[in-house]
């Protein structure tokens, strides 16, 4: 027996898997909601009231600690922890592998006496020395130059990680070298944070003094895939890629359009409510759950946070949901494109801008023709994708996402943003100089007598092709795949939304200073900003072919591929657009371009060297053993005088032949084009080599490979179907 065929007997068997974390809960989420996590209760019950208002100043204004504040909290905290069974701390932070990483160390510790005692001290609380060499650093730190820094984020809320046999303090923290060169994702988020913060308030103090602060706000959309365990660990591909390399079409894929929003089926609803409630005690404000498109898709949401704080709990979502899977004998698949054919995933992301005075900016109102404000960072938006519009590619750019996009159920490798029809209207009045006139339609369901009716349709109408369209009151970059750190993308955006805020302030400023009327010049300013950057709003069908040849015609980049993405970012006149913000040196950009490139190369060597493994271990055997039987039952047919039977036989065995012959010929060639792209001495040359050469081959050897699984005898294949794998829960 195959182990496909022993994995779908164990799911057969409804083995019992350990749910012994899944406790049924009889008390609301606000009762159990941060239990593990460091936040305002527990502060104040473990700090003193002037350590604890120190510390909150710190947070609110950006405030250092001092050594007596951070020694204080440390004790605080330590005690806390010790409470809840904890034994171990360690800095939590965000290498530039776009995961997290840790290093644990015990409170334990001696006395001068030699006395066992636990301890934390406020040095200990602020920085922790890891190997700075072992992690990816783009060619700013080599292997002799070892030393590098975690520095805690006060920024962000510490939290307690359980396991099953322990518990660990997690303290979130940003990675930099020993000269102080950022080494992971979170310190540029930061960073990005508060240079966004600098030039939205200045552009905010033309309409509300009051305001002092502005902050980015995300609310992430989760899409992962989900498989039985015992099918998952039959797949090597699915192990080492996290996603399928080779599977033919299930006859019934996603075609009935059934599963989007239907029942949860019960072993994966057991499974997404107990992680769930492991997320909610960490603090991530879990909302929604649902099926996608897909089947064996779903997909979980918070409510908004600070971008900051999004991007932490979304990466100890992903790093949970993977460890909650195991207990139900399932696993997530978080690859953007698991499943050739299907639906790929990704990780909507909501952005807008919150100010100190409870005010979205993003925010229209009943009447955003007359909202000043509103119009101001709704336009300078608009500008900023306009202006870098290839720095946000770049910043979604990776193998897996390379398949999704523009795949027919995600957004293209064209950037451009969705308005909606009532909101380009008021834009058009707004740039025209006319009054705007509202003629959005009532909602008429026919049974306004029977349920309350809506009074109004929302401002703007939801656009699943768009890659940046405006959703009523934020923007919803869908471009981001399903696997990454969040930091980067939004990172970037705050970049160049602050940029153009700031752009758009000197501007407005100088008219001021001309003796233009202040609203006369905010006005004058955004229309020639629109009048600028209208070529980047599309509110039709982002798929279409039509969509392709205007957005040439209007000069937008389509940067399909990630080495030509990627390449975007070291061009000379965006490395030094990013320098000159701050957030980046020079000497980071490359950096950053040379680890992501490097990724793109890695990820695409170990999917050619599987290829060609599972094609020679797996499919090439089970084909062959097939073809020995067919050939026995030809020679058999042929003995008994059943010549007709025996032709078709051998017909059969003729295509099979065919299809396994093309296979080897394309493994031969992808061995060849391998090793000729592992000889390019430049990464940005290597890696177009893969893209171009290397990659295309994939598809070609597993057409052959495909077709074959229709035709071997099913008690010979070895690797788990499209149908088990998507149907079988």
């Amino acid at each position: 027996m195959t182990v496909r065929l022993g994995s779908i007997q164990n799911i057969a068997a409804k083995k019992n898997y350990d749910t012994s974390y899944l406790k049924p809960m009889d008390k609301p989420v606000s009762e159990y909601f941060n239990q593990y996590v460091f936040g305002p209760e527990a502060k104040k019950k473990y700090l003193a009231i002037d350590v604890y208002e120190k510390f909150e100043n710190c947070i609110e204004n950006d405030i250092a600690l001092d050594s007596d504040t951070a020694d204080m909290i440390a004790i605080g905290l330590k005690n806390w922890a010790i409470d809840h069974g904890v034994t171990h701390y360690t800095h939590w932070f965000q290498p530039l592998t776009g995961k997290t990483s840790e290093k644990h160390d015990t409170f334990f510790k001696f006395d001068k006496h030699w006395q066992a005692i636990e301890m934390l001290s406020g040095l200990e609380l602020i920085v922790q020395e890891p190997d700075g060499s072992s992690f990816p650093s783009g060619g700013l730190r080599s292997t002799h130059n070892a030393r590098s820094y975690t520095i805690w984020d006060p920024k962000s809320p510490i939290f307690i990680r359980r396991g099953k046999y322990g518990k660990t303090l997690c303290v979130p923290a940003i990675l930099i070298s020993y000269s102080g060169e950022s080494l992971d994702m979170k310190a540029p988020l930061l960073k990005s944070m508060s240079l966004l913060n600098k030039s939205a308030v200045g552009v905010c103090k033309y309409f509300d003094e009051n305001i002092n602060k502005v902050i980015p706000t995300l609310g992430w959309e989760q899409e992962y895939f989900v498989v039985d365990e015992s099918l998952f660990n039959a797949r090597p591909d699915l192990i080492l890629c996290g996603r399928t390399l080779y599977g033919n079409a299930s006859a019934r894929g996603q075609q009935l359009e059934d599963h989007y929003f239907a029942s949860i089926p019960e072993r994966v609803y057991n499974f997404i409510i107990d992680f769930e409630q492991e997320a909610l005690r960490l603090g991530i404000p879990i909302k929604t759950r649902h099926n996608e498109v897909a089947p064996n898709q779903f997909e979980c949401a918070p409510h908004f946070e600070y971008a900051n704080i999004a991007a932490d709990h979304n990466l100890l979502l992903m790093d949970k949901i993977d460890r909650v899977a195991k207990r139900h004998g399932l696993r997530v698949l978080m690859h953007e494109k698991p499943f050739n054919g299907l639906n790929g995933s990704g990780k909507h992301n909501n952005w807008s801008m919150s100010t100190n005075t409870g005010v979205n900016l993003l925010e229209p109102g009943d009447n955003p023709e007359t909202n000043l404000m509103f119009m101001t960072f709704f336009i300078n938006s608009i500008y900023a994708v306009y202006k870098h519009a290839d720095l946000l590619r770049a910043s979604i750019a990776n193998a897996g996402n390379e398949h999704r996009l523009g795949a027919n159920e995600a957004p293209p490798a064209i950037i451009s943003v969705f308005t909606g029809d009532n909101v380009q209207k008021v834009l058009d009045a707004f740039k025209n100089g006319v009054e705007y006139v509202d003629d959005s339609i009532q909602v008429n369901s026919g049974l306004e007598h029977l349920l309350v009716p809506f009074q109004k349709l929302h401002t703007t109408d939801r656009n699943r092709t768009s890659p940046f369209p405006f959703t009523g009151n934020k923007f919803e970059f869908r471009a981001v795949g399903s696997s990454v750190n969040v930091s980067n993308p939004m990172t970037i955006l705050n970049i160049i939304a602050a940029d153009t805020l700031s752009e758009f302030k000197n501007k407005v400023d100088s008219l001021i200073s001309k003796g233009k009327e202040k609203e006369t010049a905010i006005k004058n300013t955004l229309i020639e900003m629109l009048k600028e950057c209208e070529p980047i709003i599309f509110n039709g069908d982002n798929y279409s072919e039509e969509w392709v040849q205007e957005a040439e015609r209007r000069g937008l980049p389509n940067l399909k591929t990630t080495p030509i993405a990627l390449n975007e970012m070291i061009k000379e006149h965006n490395i030094e657009f990013l320098a000159k913000t701050g957030v980046f040196s020079r000497d980071e950009i490359i950096s950053r371009y040379n680890v992501a490139i490097l990724e793109y190369i890695h990820k695409l060597e170990i999917e050619a060297v599987l290829v060609d493994e599972i094609a020679q271990t797996m499919i090439i055997p089970s084909v062959v053993s097939y073809q020995n039987e067919l050939i026995k039952n030809v020679q058999g047919l042929k003995e008994i005088g059943l010549i007709a039977e025996a032709e078709a036989h051998k017909n059969q065995l003729i295509k099979i032949s065919n299809h396994l012959e093309g296979m080897i010929k394309h493994l031969n060639e992808l061995e060849i084009e391998r090793k000729a792209a592992s000889q390019k001495s430049v990464d940005g040359e290597k890696a177009e080599h893969f893209s171009t050469k290397v990659k295309p081959l994939f598809d070609i050897i597993r057409s052959h490979a495909d077709k074959l699984e229709l035709m071997v005898d099913d008690k010979y294949w070895q690797l788990p179907k499209y149908r088990e794998l998507l149907f079988l829960h």
